[in-house]
């Protein structure tokens, strides 16, 4: 029975959504929440909340879904809100709080020389992961959502502009900014 609706296209399943059809509404769930879970979790330095806050954002869409108009894709339309949603929680939290570079007793990590001889000191491949994720929750907001929608969900410069509200050339000026930033902080790690 579900099979038609497996092939309809978005802004369609959002269609019937509107019409109050729930299950319509959970194949757009299923197609997209790894988009936003995994994106609003890198935008707030970890998944702790990030799936609270993806609920959100499937709620918010829910609620819209008779007023929906397919000006954009869905994906624009649906990561806008997300946008919107995780900008507030940082707003609310006052700063993005990163874990990943402290153990559980709460002690920073150490890194280690990579040139070491005996190999025993290179970087490990999570230490380095923790640094760049560290760099990146150090980024200004829009450029940390520009490159975490280019670098991690892989979307053209003209959505992200649309999902950021700015221009293409700001789009294209915030993420090289963005990369320009991590390769200053992390080049010192990177040249250990």
């Amino acid at each position: 029975m579900d099979a038609p609706l497996f092939e309809i296209a978005d802004f369609e399943l959002m269609r019937l959504a509107g019409e109050g059809n729930e299950r319509a509404f959970e194949i757009l769930i299923e197609r997209h929440q790894a988009l936003v879970i995994g994106t609003v979790g890198r935008m707030l330095g970890g998944f702790e909340g990030a799936e609270d806050i993806a609920q959100q954002v499937f709620v918010r869409a829910w609620r819209s879904a008779d007023r929906y108009r397919p000006e954009a894709k869905f994906t624009t339309w649906l990561m806008t809100i997300a946008r919107n949603l995780v900008f507030n929680e940082i707003k609310r939290r006052g700063k993005v709080k990163w874990s990943s570079m402290e153990n559980e007793a709460g002690v920073t990590r150490e890194f280690v020389d990579a040139r070491s001889v005996d190999g025993s000191g290179a970087l490990s491949e999570r230490e380095v992961q923790d640094a760049i994720s560290q760099a990146i929750a150090d980024l200004p907001e829009m450029q940390r959502m520009a490159l975490v929608l280019r670098r991690y969900e892989d979307l053209p410069y003209e959505e992200i502009a649309a999902i950021l509200g700015i221009t293409l050339p700001a789009v294209k000026s915030l993420i090289f900014r963005a990369r320009e930033e991590l390769k200053k902080v992390l080049k010192p790690l990177l040249e250990r």
